[in-house]
């Protein structure tokens, strides 16, 4: 919390009653004066009795050295909670439909652009790029985030939707924004930088907002040939420019905004979502990733995680090491566009099992691709 700034102290109070009452008179305004409808002023207005101050808790990052935290924001039933599902509902199709060509969702949608890449471009010293962003939910300044909205929506040539005025849907946002309060140990906080990991508006900010950083490395990236891709807060790029060149490039994109550090590796080896790919010679090798730990354990048993899950995380290690034989048999008799590999779960067991049609499933395993 010291170490972002994105978090003021506000003692022992509690805000939730002025929380409850501020949202409902401002939703009470915009309805009033015709901004909203009667229904969505209905559907966003703040019931106290079922509201509660968010809480706040903190996930290990277990596979970084000295086990950073991440802070998530539990706000089930905060006050600005549909606001904020209302308006994610509104945006994320226009970020969606924007950055298409430079989004990835997962590790099989990775493969298959990489693979259609490569056809053309793969040399024996092509190199990987990935970049990580630091702290992005809370280095993202609000009123930055806002602006990334509006341009999202001047850009999609959006000047209303679901009836609302893109200022009215800037204003609610805002309000999103700078209304996120959480309990913790005894101390009230507000967040005064960034959006509240937890909030589903923030991811559509947070993603907005990097569209438009990074607008300057998707255009390189198409000049040069290069592959291109960001998942949230994970950039990932295939080139054939020098390695020197490179590294010159990602000091230069590490200055396109002040919010936003790119911590770099660069190599003929990455580890990508859950993709290790490597440039062997020419040849591409995948494989599935799973991130190591830097402590002797996944979750600390001490964990305020259900017993269920912390139960589960031995019996899973146990499964990948004597994988269930039935299974393998079974497997080997059902069609796959890609060889399975013994010990390596991709999620299609419960589709083999049921699959009476003989539909033909895709496996995203350990897989060679030659030029």
């Amino acid at each position: 919390m010291n170490q972002t700034q994105a978090y003021q102290d506000l003692g022992t109070s509690n805000p939730l009653e002025s929380l409850v009452n501020k949202t409902n008179d401002f939703l009470y305004g915009l309805w009033r004066n015709k901004h909203i409808t009667q229904k969505q002023y209905e559907r966003l207005k703040v019931v106290k009795e079922q509201t509660e101050i968010a809480h706040l808790y903190f996930l290990p990052k277990a596979h970084k050295p000295k086990t950073p935290i991440r802070p998530i924001m539990v706000g089930l039933k905060s006050p600005t909670i549909a606001i904020s599902r209302w308006l994610d509902g509104l945006l994320r199709p226009l970020f969606n439909r924007l950055a298409n060509e430079t989004t990835i969702l997962n590790g099989s949608q990775l493969v298959k652009q990489v693979e259609q890449w490569s056809a053309r471009y793969l040399t024996s010293t092509t190199s990987f790029i990935t970049m990580d962003l630091s702290d992005l939910y809370t280095m993202i300044p609000q009123e930055g985030g806002i602006k990334a909205i509006r341009k999202l929506m001047e850009t999609s040539n959006i000047k209303q939707i679901d009836g609302v005025k893109k200022e009215i849907i800037l204003a609610l946002a805002r309000f999103v924004m700078t209304n996120n309060y959480f309990y913790l140990d005894g101390l009230y906080y507000k967040q005064i930088r960034g959006g509240a990991m937890g909030s589903p508006l923030t991811l559509t900010i947070a993603n907005a907002y990097m569209y438009f950083v990074e607008r300057p490395i998707s255009k390189w990236a198409i000049r040069t040939n290069s592959l291109y891709y960001r998942y949230i807060d994970d950039l990932f790029i295939m080139s054939n420019v020098y390695v020197d060149t490179l590294k010159g490039l990602v000091n230069y994109w590490n200055m396109l905004d002040i919010n936003i550090n790119l911590s770099a590796s660069i190599g003929y080896t990455a580890e990508y979502l859950d993709l290790k790919i490597e440039n062997r010679g020419g040849s591409l090798i995948s494989k599935v990733f799973h991130k190591a730990s830097h402590e002797p354990y996944f979750l600390p048993f001490a964990s305020v995680h259900a017993k269920h899950i912390k139960k589960n995380i031995p019996y899973a290690a146990l499964l990948k090491k004597k994988p269930d034989h039935h299974m393998l048999t079974v497997k080997k008799q059902c069609p796959t566009t890609t060889p399975t590999t013994t010990g390596i779960s991709n999620g299609n067991d419960h589709k083999i099992l049921n699959n009476p049609s003989g539909e033909i499933i895709p496996a995203v395993v350990t897989t060679s691709w030659h030029q």
